[in-house]
């Protein structure tokens, strides 16, 4: 009970905190996450540990399906292009470039232990950056470019973290095996997305004047789908990202307009209250695992988290702008034929928004989800090595990539007379 107490307070703190952020003019993850860190070192405050299972089963499924069912699907297709090469190449690209790094610079970290560090370090929190810019005015390329990769790039962090994690335990890597897992879990996802949009669809027909009850199953959906998804070993998140496409298809063709706006409402009023909550618990997990390092390790681990951010932003920086050069270039090749393009000039980023687009490569609760839901021994019975430096590592990047980087995004997102 007294968790439960200590959650509706900080509900309440974070009602009050994002109202007073946007008084102050600061962006309220970076108020959220220093009310975080001032609330956890409270003397009497008690420990909050982050469930891992509770992230991914209470926080994950809603705010995905509450993205997919916005983002406009025409330039989410447009932009396809970019978007996969963010979620899948540039997240394998990260696991392997921070496994490299942190095998060679932190002592003690082998092979496994580095490549699972660089599976819970890849994925991107597009809901920091965009709260963060959500006062600036970006350009809609911009908005769909990173809405599309957070929708995605969980998956492919998923899947990795497991491979590394067994390799830990044992199990050797084969590439083949690896690819066809992956490819298993994105298809199979994908079909069960669809099928349950489209039973939901069916249900939805005789019960769309109730209004109630329409905005009901809605809501239970995307659990309800995430859940399935993972019971039979897909991706629960591409199974919630496919059934938000379709009930968002579906709801501007046969739900009526105060049933969409009811919908909205709601869902506005979920994510607000989720995404704040979010802010506030990757604040309050530094306090907790500072008592479990000694100071030298502390600020040791603090180097190699701050050494690890640099590397993975400088790793997104090369990707995007080597995808914007090659849809550039794509682009004009085809101004030279006479044939129709395939790539229309409105996808094509400009600098500053290939900047944005790199610096708002910001690590979140997923990775520390995934940091925290690492278990406690292995297999044979030994302690897992090194969890509570990788648990500490995690948390510096991710408040790095927030505050630091957050401070420093609305200035690069500033128009600028020549781009």
């Amino acid at each position: 009970m007294e968790n439960y107490a200590i959650i509706l307070v900080l509900l309440g703190v974070m009602v009050i905190v994002s109202t007073l952020a946007e008084k102050i003019k600061v962006s309220a993850p970076i108020v959220l996450i220093i009310a975080g860190i001032a609330i956890g070192f409270l003397p009497s405050m008690p420990t909050i540990q982050i469930d891992s299972e509770i992230i991914f089963l209470l926080f994950l499924p809603p705010l995905l399906y509450e993205a997919s069912f916005k983002i406009p699907q025409k330039d989410f297709k447009a932009n396809l292009f970019i978007i996969s090469s963010l979620a899948f190449s540039l997240v394998f690209m990260t696991t392997a470039g921070i496994a490299v790094i942190a095998h060679y610079l932190i002592p003690g970290m082998t092979w496994p232990l580095s490549f699972i560090l660089g599976a819970i370090l890849a994925p991107t929190d597009a809901v920091a950056a965009l709260s963060i810019t959500k006062s600036m005015k970006l350009s809609p390329l911009t908005s769909t470019v990173l809405e599309g990769e957070s929708l995605l790039n969980d998956a492919s962090a998923l899947v990795a973290y497991r491979f590394a994690l067994a390799a830990l335990t044992g199990t050797a890597f084969v590439l083949w095996n690896a690819s066809l897992t992956f490819i298993v879990l994105l298809v199979g996802g994908f079909l069960i997305g669809i099928m349950l949009a489209r039973a939901l669809a069916f249900i939805l027909k005789f019960i769309r004047n109730n209004g109630t009850a329409v905005l009901s199953l809605v809501l239970l959906a995307p659990f309800v789908t995430y859940l399935i998804a993972e019971t039979v070993h897909t991706s629960g998140v591409i199974a919630v990202v496919t059934l938000g496409f379709g009930i968002s298809r579906l709801s501007k063709i046969k739900f009526p307009e105060k049933i969409r706006t009811q919908s909205e409402t709601i869902w506005d009023m979920i994510t607000f209250l989720l995404n704040g909550l979010i802010f506030i618990l990757i604040g309050l997990e530094l306090p907790i695992v500072v008592k479990e390092l000694s100071t030298p390790e502390l600020l040791t681990y603090a180097g190699y988290g701050f050494m690890l951010t640099i590397a993975a932003l400088l790793l997104r920086m090369l990707s995007v702008f080597m995808n914007r050069k090659r849809l550039k270039r794509a682009f004009n090749k085809q101004q030279l034929q006479p044939k129709r393009r395939a790539i229309p000039e409105s996808i094509l980023l400009s600098i500053q928004e290939s900047m944005i687009i790199s610096w708002s490569g910001m690590r979140g609760i997923i990775s520390l989800a995934i940091a925290i839901g690492l278990p406690n021994v292995l297999d044979d019975g030994t302690a897992f090595p090194m969890k509570n430096a990788i648990i500490y590592i995690t948390t510096v990047v991710v408040l790095l990539t927030i505050v630091g980087q957050g401070l420093l995004l609305p200035h690069i997102a500033k128009p600028k007379s020549v781009v």
